[in-house]
């Protein structure tokens, strides 16, 4: 692989994740961020219940696991495809960033990201999302929710160009399809990991995470 064609992508182990969300008090403290915008959310997924069995005892199928989410910086964004002024763009190290010069704050890429990456912030009038922390990034330092996490449940690594290196990386519920966007997300699941359009479970704490 050469190295002009690396980028790079969040790694989230979901098998190790504790939903203890201090990667989402990293992120807002380390960007200071208004009441009411997360750039990095944590969506708890929970299902299943008890089974009766013919002796008259039960048995249960309960789990429960957590998928920490943010901007996937993907390979097809379409908050980028749908800007209307060029403001919300894709730097050349695969980051998808917003030029605050250029955002107006129409909201049209907070309406079309699957994973509800875009935050308008509406003392500023515009928009605002995680840019992976690419001033740490080029200093060799790692995204703050990154460097946060106790479990090492969250990590950055090396990814590929384009959407067949990705395809297959992402595919845990509740996130959506990857081929909308083509995440460049790499997920190890958990044992009780539920695919994609599982209808399994629930978000458990919706009021946390809006559409993620």
């Amino acid at each position: 692989m050469s190295e002009q064609l690396k980028k790079k992508a969040f790694l989230l182990d979901v098998q190790s994740c504790t939903g203890c969300k201090t990667c989402m008090v990293a992120c807002k403290d380390k960007n200071d961020l208004a009441a009411g915008i997360r750039w990095r959310r944590v969506v708890e997924y929970t299902g299943g219940e008890w089974l009766p069995l013919p002796d008259g005892t039960f048995r249960q199928d309960v789990f429960a696991y957590y998928v920490s989410v943010s901007c996937n910086h993907c390979h097809e964004p379409i908050c980028v495809a749908g800007c209307p002024t060029g403001a919300m763009h894709k730097n050349e190290d695969g980051i998808v960033v917003v030029d605050s010069a250029l955002c107006m704050g129409c909201r049209y890429c907070e309406w079309s990201c699957p994973y509800s990456a875009p935050q308008f912030d509406s003392k500023m009038g515009q928009m605002t999302k995680c840019d992976m922390c690419h001033d740490e990034l080029d200093q060799g330092g790692l995204p703050a929710c990154v460097a946060a996490c106790p479990t090492r449940a969250l990590g950055v690594v090396d990814i590929a160009e384009g959407p067949d290196e990705v395809a297959g990386h992402a595919s845990v519920a509740p996130l959506p399809e990857e081929d909308c966007t083509f995440p460049d997300l790499v997920i190890k699941p958990s044992r009780t990991g539920k695919p994609v359009g599982s209808t399994a479970g629930k978000i458990a704490n919706p009021e946390e995470v809006k559409d993620a």
